[in-house]
């Protein structure tokens, strides 16, 4: 554990990092419980990161202000991806969230989950090692009803997977859709993501409009760009939700690294984006220039702008009940 720097209110940030018994090491820190590094060891006796940054949290507050903010490594919440114009009927009540995304809700809203300090609870340094940490989202918080608990478990086994763990309970109905917003890049964070090979277990994707924002159809993927049922070079630009076919999400693999990583989930789909655009404006880890391909998102989760389709899995989680979202990347070595 480490100091990361203080929040404008004076709050100091931690960051943890967990080792595990093959050289593996991940660093989390409690600003937005974000991901900052992923370090595999691969030839030579080397280590690469392999998830894009900053190295400075200065630098993760001051993301917020680009023209497309990157969330580079956080939990996103309440609901990931859009909500059309922000609102949405639960129950036979309006509820009009708050706008961030043009007209539209994104990301939780204005002050998500990324943004938020959790606290870090339980943290194992022995075999398989862990941390979790939680987060109370206060009734109407960007308007959302009900107060909110959540945790989150990241687990770095003895296998190289780094397991994902959600849970959540709210105190009346409400809406939820979390996701890992990290971008993977098995060349080195520093790299271009075009020359590796990506593989997504899917035959259909959400349509969406030209403000991205879900039509209620589902788009087949045969003779289609985005069908990548057998591996092809990581398109240049993506930003598409896959419905899954069954856990087995996606597969992105580095033949200069000889490395592969796997995503598991119990998740309906995957969101799969490439970007990371800095814009010149701000410098990543180890003083990278971040472009619109340095990296790869796998943000599994429910659909986006679900509670406005009937037809889509349902995102409400009912007073009382739990909310359970596991995601598990796996690296191998090839």
């Amino acid at each position: 554990m480490k100091s990361f720097g203080f929040l404008p209110d004076g709050k100091e940030v931690l960051c943890y990092t967990l080792t595990n018994r093959n050289g593996v090491e991940f660093s989390v820190m409690n600003y937005g419980a974000t991901i900052t590094s992923v370090r595999i060891p691969v030839e030579n006796d080397s280590k690469i990161d392999v998830v894009l940054g900053f190295d400075s949290l200065e630098d993760y507050i001051k993301s917020y202000y680009l023209p497309s903010p990157p969330y580079f490594g956080t939990t996103v919440g309440r609901f990931a991806g859009r909500i059309n114009k922000a609102k949405f009927i639960l129950n036979g009540k309006s509820i009009h969230l708050n706008k961030n995304h043009g007209e539209h809700s994104l990301h939780g809203g204005i002050l998500g989950f990324s943004r938020k300090l959790w606290k870090a609870m339980a943290i194992n340094l022995e075999d398989n090692p862990s941390i979790s940490l939680e987060y109370i989202s206060k009734e109407n918080e960007e308007n959302f009803p009900g107060e909110l608990s959540v945790r989150v478990t990241y687990t770095l086994t003895e296998s190289n997977e780094l397991k994902v763990c959600y849970s959540a309970k709210s105190s009346e109905d409400t809406i939820i859709n979390l996701t890992q917003h990290s971008y993977f890049n098995l060349d080195g964070h520093q790299n271009d993501v075009a020359s590796q090979k990506l593989i997504v277990n899917s035959d259909k994707i959400v349509q969406t409009n030209k403000q991205l924002i879900p039509t209620g159809k589902l788009t087949p993927l045969q003779n289609h760009a985005f069908d990548f049922s057998s591996a092809k070079n990581c398109p240049l630009s993506i930003d598409n939700t896959f419905v899954l076919n069954g856990s087995e999400a996606a597969s992105l693999i580095s033949e200069k690294n000889k490395l592969k990583m796997s995503v598991t989930t119990n998740q309906p789909a995957v969101h799969v984006y490439v970007g990371g655009n800095c814009f010149g404006q701000l410098r990543g880890k180890e003083n990278t220039n971040y472009h619109s391909t340095s990296g790869i998102c796998f943000e599994t989760q429910n659909f986006p702008d679900a509670p406005n389709h009937s037809n889509f899995p349902t995102c409400i989680l009912k007073e009382g009940e739990e909310y359970i979202h596991s995601t598990l990347f796996k690296f191998e070595n090839l």
